[in-house]
């Protein structure tokens, strides 16, 4: 039976899984699970035999539509009263670098990289009943289903724990473009975190890539000496804070050790790498979109000097950006014009320098969208928007419905594919998943196999074991990789 939680429910138990995790020791590394005590202490070999070292994350926040984007439909005009279901895609077809592939028009650019990778047609949401953005982005960053008992760790932290930095001067994940002063922010706080695994591990943000330089060094006029003293301060702070009176050990030394290395970045030349001014005015201006095509550019510099894990999102904003509850077509039409260069232009760039080998780019959202159809076929759940069946009014015409049953995934580099197209949608409403299906899970463990994490990585958390997948059972979807 699915479990109907609203917003508040959500926050409460995040919340209080939060403080659990404070509260929790170091967590026991579990790593292969049935490998000996002498096998345990032998140094990790993860990463050594994968085929990529560095993963970033195109976030497409706020459910983008797989038929206005890269898995288009019939194209059918506006036109006053023209019947709603009649509307599968608000967008005319465009071809791409692989034969008999098209895409939505608008993201031309894209297209003619996609002989560079692979397309997924078939991503699955979960169903967990009423539709909350906040609890299907949890679920797909973290690969668990909210709420938990435990803070799970984002995706980027898992990474930056099991791989350790690339370089030590450089954080290991890093959070380009989402702000937490925009709606929602406890919700988004839920999964932008390390969970159990500690605070060095989490994610250092940048919420404006214009002013990345901002965020590694001290406000002005702060002196060193100043700053010394502040740090100083920290360390009280923390144990006086709550965390210093119920937080372990572990906790309070992975707090201090996030300190240090943000001391070290303040103070080395690779601080430059956050500084977009010194980039040349002709990329500059390739990238410069908005917010979203610089932290693209801020995350192929990052890229270069060393980054582990690096998100990079259009940021999540009710009824902004992909959250098209209404003039969904107007939207998509920005929303492409947002990335389309840009993206294209991370991916020609990393193949230029010889990145893109080692370097896996995910585009992805938490689910797509549909006219007609909320959740999905054979799940509906409670409507969330009044959609005539006769459209009036030029606002209804698009894909303002979130559905869970067909969503489309690229991925780049670092051992996926080239020119490759996994999994098929119906070509009829409702466009749901045929070929292939496609989950969180897989997807997850995909990266890990790439980055050469043994799928059944765990932690003991409240003596039972955690791993990167529900229960460990999560398989890579080896058909996309090389």
């Amino acid at each position: 039976m699915i479990n109907r939680w609203n917003r508040r429910e959500f926050l409460q138990k995040t919340s209080a899984a939060t403080l659990a995790a404070l509260a929790a020791g170091a967590p026991i590394p579990g790593l292969l699970s049935g490998c000996t005590r002498a096998d345990k202490d032998k140094p990790k070999l993860a990463g050594k035999r994968g085929t990529a070292d560095t993963v970033i994350l195109l976030w497409m926040a706020g459910g983008m539509a797989h038929t206005e984007t890269f898995d288009p439909k019939r194209y059918t005009p506006f036109e006053t009263g023209m019947e709603g279901n009649r509307v599968l895609s608000t967008f005319k077809s465009m071809p791409t670098a692989l034969d008999g592939i098209h895409f939505s028009e608008g993201l031309q650019s894209i297209g003619k990289v996609m002989d560079r990778g692979t397309l997924i047609r078939s991503y699955v949401a979960a169903d967990m009943g009423h539709i909350l953005h906040s609890r299907h982005q949890y679920h797909w960053h973290t690969c668990y289903e909210p709420p938990q008992t435990v803070a799970a760790p984002h995706i980027g932290s898992w990474i930056a724990k099991e791989l350790g930095p690339k370089n030590p001067v450089i954080p290991a994940f890093i959070d380009i473009g989402q702000r937490f002063t925009v709606g929602e922010a406890e919700e988004l706080k839920a999964f932008h975190t390390s969970g159990f695994l500690g605070n060095e591990f989490g994610p250092f943000f940048i919420p404006d890539p214009s002013q990345g330089l901002e965020s590694v060094r001290p406000p002005i006029g702060m002196d060193a000496r100043r700053f010394e003293r502040r740090n100083q301060l920290y360390n009280e702070l923390i144990s006086n804070s709550p965390v210093g009176e119920f937080g372990s050990d572990y906790q309070k030394e992975s707090l201090r050790r996030s300190m240090e290395q943000a001391y070290r970045l303040l103070n080395s030349p690779e601080a430059k790498a956050f500084d977009l001014s010194t980039e040349p005015a002709h990329i500059y201006e390739r990238y410069n979109t908005g917010r979203f095509g610089l932290g693209c550019l801020l995350a192929r510099r990052l890229t270069e000097q060393g980054a582990r894990f690096i998100s990079v999102t259009t940021e999540y904003e009710p009824f902004k950006g992909w959250d098209t509850h209404e003039n969904g077509h107007t939207r998509l039409e920005d929303m492409k014009c947002q990335i389309d260069g840009p993206i294209s232009q991370l991916i020609l760039d990393l193949e230029k320098t010889g990145h893109l080998d080692r370097t896996m780019i995910i585009l992805a959202s938490e689910f797509s969208r549909d006219m007609m159809v909320e959740g999905r076929p054979d799940a509906k759940v409670q409507e969330q928007v009044k959609q005539p069946d006769v459209l009036s009014d030029l606002k209804f015409y698009g894909m303002h419905r979130h559905f869970t049953d067909g969503c489309s995934i690229l991925m780049f580099g670092g051992g996926i594919k080239k020119g490759f197209v996994y999994g098929k949608t119906a070509d009829e409403r409702p466009c749901k998943t045929i070929e292939n299906p496609v989950r969180i899970d897989g997807i997850h463990q995909t990266i890990y196999h790439a980055l050469g994490i043994a799928p059944d990585t765990q932690y003991e958390v409240e003596k039972r074991p955690f791993y990167t997948t529900p229960d460990g059972k999560g398989k890579p979807v080896l058909d996309l990789l090389v």
